[in-house]
């Protein structure tokens, strides 16, 4: 018989597999009500019965995080880990504005889009993916600071080439920031573009950069699952 422990946190046991799934899809659940209520027009009763299920929703939240504190080998661990901080995001919004009509504090219950991270606890390829980005967050942090120098650069060259005929779109080196983000991540929205000779031949090479900017984390993260993936076979 698998004790209380071994369902709330494994689930290798057919009752710990149902306690898995029957809260991801009340999370699921959850997040399409938290969607129908932004509807125009919605019907008293239906606001009522979204009202009513998100008590619901909030009280089995609020005991299954109780439960995992009750079995966790280390509490303050537990409470101050990833996970415990996601878990209580998700259910302290509803007790915060609970019988307050203000609505500084009804902004709190935005939070309940903690809900969907909550997925990420019952989601193996989920867990996979976050072990990758562990393995792999040396060379993800250092690209990310190359990227931000190529972004500065890219706006610096671009504010000398264009500046002078384009006064309005290319004010600053700041407002030059807003192109080299487009450019770079190859999105191109077209509202700001170069228009001369210098200013083109410099975006030609900038894109080819950006091919590389949007490529090589790509390839990190796959290789990195990759090795995650190992890890569990192993």
């Amino acid at each position: 018989m698998p004790t209380l422990k071994n369902i709330v946190e494994r689930s290798d046991s057919t009752i710990g597999r149902a306690f898995d799934l029957a809260i991801q899809l009340l999370i699921v659940l959850s997040l399409i009500a938290f969607s129908v209520e932004t509807l125009p027009n919605l019907d008293p009763q239906w606001i009522r019965f979204l009202q009513i299920f998100e008590v619901v929703t909030v009280l089995v939240f609020t005991a299954e995080y109780l439960l995992r504190f009750l079995v966790a080998d280390r509490k303050l661990s537990f409470v101050f880990s990833f996970f415990g901080i996601i878990d209580l995001l998700a259910i302290l919004p509803f007790y915060l504005s609970f019988g307050i009509d203000l609505r500084t504090i009804r902004a709190f219950r935005l939070l309940r889009l903690f809900w969907m991270f909550k997925l990420v606890r019952y989601s193996k390829a989920i867990q996979r993916f976050h072990r990758a980005f562990l393995i792999a967050r040396e060379e993800i942090v250092l690209f990310l600071c190359v990227t931000i120098i190529l972004l500065y650069l890219a706006a610096v060259g671009i504010y000398h080439f264009e500046h002078d005929t384009q006064p309005e779109a290319f004010a600053s080196i700041f407002h030059s920031l807003w192109w080299a983000v487009i450019t770079l991540t190859t999105v191109g929205y077209g509202d700001i573009y170069p228009v001369t000779a210098g200013g083109r031949i410099f975006t030609f090479a900038l894109l080819l950069i950006g091919l590389g900017v949007v490529s090589v984390p790509a390839g990190l993260m796959a290789s990195a699952l990759s090795k995650a993936r190992e890890m569990e076979k192993k």
